[in-house]
């Protein structure tokens, strides 16, 4: 796996942990998921 540098605002990065607890994911899962989903 690699590693990619993403820049999020405050917002963004909010918003991100929220669904990422909500779904009981790490950061990662939750932007893997969102990804696989975008791509879809």
């Amino acid at each position: 796996m690699q590693v990619v540098a993403v820049r999020l605002t405050a917002e963004e990065l909010a918003a991100l942990d929220a669904a990422a607890a909500k779904n009981d994911m790490s950061r990662s899962e939750a932007i893997r998921a969102a990804l696989a989903h975008f791509a879809a």
